[in-house]
């Protein structure tokens, strides 16, 4: 068997399952919970489906033991975890697969777009792999409930984050949380002096990329997030905006949209890197996008012009906006038409005939 091969037999989502039993073990390790004895009710923790794959990466302590209590279907629940399930395919299928078709044909030929065309391929992927990652948590979460299981919340609309520091907040909860318990917490976490803190920081941060993939751009993503965070830190500015944007407010005020606009420019920049497939490669896309500065439509190789999916993601920021505060849109006033419209943007707009797997699904 050729070397190269172990790429193809790696078993799909390891990271996940093995953070999730590592947790298991550190916590009974520091005696936060009890071993159990029950080898059928473990095994099911460590390989329950509707998360195996791509999380959230649950804890021991919050998902254990709903596996030996009695579950009754609860009506409301189920049709809680339905919408949920709904909701992440219009996020998958409609989103991120839409954006895949313009961020695969723009990075594969950024030799050959201008500056216009290389900066929506950052912002339409930026919305891919939210779309594709928020969108699987939903499903999974909404799974669950259907089963009667509680799985944790993976995703509170990070891209309306004021600073990185809240992005980390609402951005895959589940990895942030563990590895904020299990290794800058332990690392010795906001104590001890600045350099010892900054420190802590960029070991999380290049962790978290190296948990993405043995690749430098994954390696390069995770310490720029450092870098933006790094400021935050010794500001003392990363504890703040713990509550919601614009909460109580129908719009955002100037500052609150030039915060979040500027949060989602830094994390835009990163996600060049993050999906390049070398350092080259995102070197160059970078390079062409301040050297080459034009700023006109750009008709691609698939046959659509560079803003049409702007309109469609035009209506899902507004959609996010307008029920942050709530765990998806299917909630409220117009529950029904909401529903409607988004079953029938599925099946006029999603993308079914170039099948697409989930993204992390590789991690």
């Amino acid at each position: 068997m050729h070397i190269s091969s172990l790429n193809i037999i790696l078993p799909v989502g390891i990271s996940f399952y093995t953070f999730q039993t590592l947790s298991y073990t550190i916590d009974v390790y520091r005696r936060k919970i009890e071993p159990t004895s029950n080898f059928i009710n473990f095994s099911v923790f460590v390989a329950f489906f509707p998360q195996l794959v791509a999380g959230p990466i649950e804890r021991a302590k919050h998902l254990l033991p709903q596996f030996s209590k009695k579950r009754i279907f609860i009506e409301e629940r189920g049709i809680s975890g339905i919408h949920l399930i709904l909701w992440g395919l219009f996020k998958k299928i409609v989103i991120a697969d839409s954006c895949a078709i313009y961020v695969n044909a723009i990075f594969n030929n950024y030799q050959n777009m201008n500056s216009a065309t290389l900066l929506l391929g950052a912002v339409y992927f930026a919305f891919q792999i939210y779309g594709d990652f928020s969108g699987y948590s939903d499903i999974a979460i909404g799974t669950g409930r259907l089963f009667g299981f509680d799985l944790m919340r993976n995703f509170n609309f990070p891209y309306f984050s004021r600073n990185i520091a809240e992005f980390w907040r609402r951005w895959h909860i589940s990895l942030s949380t563990w590895f904020r318990d299990y290794l800058y917490i332990p690392l010795g976490g906001s104590r001890g002096s600045k350099w010892q803190q900054v420190r802590n920081v960029f070991i999380i941060f290049l962790v978290s990329g190296f948990w993405h993939g043995a690749n430098w751009t994954f390696v390069i993503w995770g310490g720029l997030h450092a870098l933006f965070f790094i400021p935050l830190l010794l500001g003392e500015q990363n504890r703040k905006h713990l509550n919601q944007v614009a909460e109580n407010k129908i719009l955002p005020s100037f500052l609150e949209l030039m915060q979040m606009l500027s949060t989602f420019g830094l994390t835009s920049f990163a996600w060049i890197f993050f999906r390049a497939d070398s350092l080259t490669d995102a070197a160059n896309f970078i390079k062409r996008i301040f050297t080459d500065l034009r700023f006109e439509l750009q008709y691609l190789s698939i046959e659509r012009y560079n803003v049409e999916m702007l309109l469609i993601i035009g209506i899902f920021v507004l959609l996010e906006w307008f029920h942050r505060n709530l765990e998806h849109p299917f909630i409220g006033s117009y529950k029904w038409v909401k529903i409607v419209a988004a079953i029938l943007m599925l099946l006029t707009l999603g993308v079914y005939s170039d099948q697409k797997e989930f993204i992390y699904f590789q991690f």
